[in-house]
């Protein structure tokens, strides 16, 4: 028996799937921002995927896929697996093309992402664990029922699809020195890398991953797919392990692929949404993080961002504007002690009252592990303009004699 191997994907790909999906997507603007251009001292242009049709890139590869399947292919039905966005992105395929679609989600999946899909009409499955036991249970619904499984990232038609985003975004910004991308499973990167080959001069792309989920870039740094645990604020590129295909891709034309911290993440979409008016997700964010707090290792002073989607769960959303609003020293969470007796509350709010700092919270100990004979526990949130400013209210509270310490750990991480 001959084997025939399947041509290697190259830019051409990319370029097909851009004039096949053109007529149903949207072309989501490249702006440059001037607030985050200061803030990272380099010019820095976000191209706005959180501004797509079902609110991420990841419409583009689902499509592709879908589009080029035959009719009786088409009538059978498709399976995937998602964290979300993706299964969105079938859906809305399957939608636009008359093709039965079944979804199978993480237990854990942000509702929002969820009634997405189910607005659009496909099957949706809930699996125990993460998006790789999502992925198990979606392969053997395919097989049971005879239908073509179409894969998050590992899949030629997808990241060809996915690339187009850097087809719009360079020509829209040619001056472009860098390109940074959220990676999870690196359908989006891997895409992107294609699209950018044949770029002259060559541009740098940096992959940027949370470290609670880091499996694309160990496996780049290993040279090799390794599989780690994945537990992050950014769902969307929460993986445990990447495909053989997106990896041999990037290590064949991506720099390096870097991960932040979620409480970075978290800063991001606070940046995001008050000095841009823009809402990320977690995956969307990821690359800001790293531009802002990643110590010189994205470089270049022409930065090109993906913010590859903004479908954030609400409770998520305010989860996560308060663990990025108190990492960022924006408001302060201490405990102190107080002597049992009339009249030291008042002194401490009255030190915290002429200095014109306002109290969110104050939450009393008299019993438990936090109170003593003679002593009450106290728990006080106020608001502060800072990390420095956090720092110095920390000082006057205990210079004025009163033990205090910090509840969250707020400082930045490396």
């Amino acid at each position: 028996m001959t084997v025939v191997e399947k041509p290697a994907l190259t830019r051409a790909a990319v370029v097909e799937a851009a004039a096949r999906i053109a007529p149903h997507v949207r072309r989501t603007p490249t702006e440059r921002s001037p607030a985050l251009s200061q803030l990272a001292g380099r010019e820095v242009y976000l191209k706005l995927e959180n501004l797509q049709r079902t609110g991420a890139f990841k419409i583009r590869g689902a499509l592709n896929a879908l589009t080029r399947l035959d009719a009786a292919t088409r009538a059978a039905g498709v399976v995937t697996a998602s964290a979300g966005n993706h299964g969105q992105g079938v859906a809305f395929a399957a939608q636009l093309v008359g093709a039965p679609a079944t979804v199978v989600l993480p237990q854990g999946v942000p509702l929002a992402k969820l009634t997405a899909i189910q607005r659009s009409g496909a099957e949706t499955v809930l699996a125990d664990g993460g998006y790789d036991e999502a992925h198990a249970v979606a392969i053997e619904l395919a097989r049971e029922r005879g239908r073509t499984y179409v894969h998050a990232f590992d899949d030629d038609d997808v990241i060809a699809g996915q690339g187009t985003v850097a087809l719009e975004f360079l020509e829209d910004a040619d001056e472009l020195d860098t390109l940074v991308v959220p990676v999870g499973g690196g359908g989006l990167i891997a895409g992107i890398a294609l699209a950018a080959s044949e770029r002259r001069p060559r541009l740098r792309i940096i992959g940027v991953q949370s470290e609670s989920a880091s499996a694309f870039a160990e496996s780049f740094r290993a040279g090799r797919v390794v599989e780690r645990a994945a537990a992050t604020i950014a769902d969307g590129i929460s993986v445990r392990r990447p495909a053989e295909r997106t990896l041999a891709i990037v290590k064949k034309y991506v720099d390096d692929v870097i991960t932040v911290s979620d409480q970075a993440i978290a800063r991001a979409i606070v940046v995001l949404l008050e000095r841009t008016k823009m809402l990320a997700e977690g995956a969307g964010a990821a690359g800001i993080a790293a531009v802002l707090e990643a110590n010189g290792r994205v470089g270049g002073q022409r930065v090109g961002v993906v913010v590859s989607g903004g479908n954030i769960d609400p409770n998520l959303l305010g989860k996560a504007l308060q663990q990025g609003l108190a990492s960022a020293g924006r408001y302060l969470a201490f405990r102190t002690w107080l002597d049992d007796r009339p009249g030291m509350l008042h002194e401490l709010t009255g030190i915290l009252s002429e200095e014109r700092i306002n109290i969110l919270h104050v939450g009393i100990h008299r019993v438990g592990p936090y109170a003593g004979i003679g002593r009450v526990g106290l728990d006080v949130i106020v608001d502060t303009r800072d990390r420095a400013h956090a720092d110095a209210v920390l000082a006057l509270i205990r210079g004025k004699g009163f033990p205090a310490e910090e509840l969250l750990d707020t400082s930045p991480s490396s």
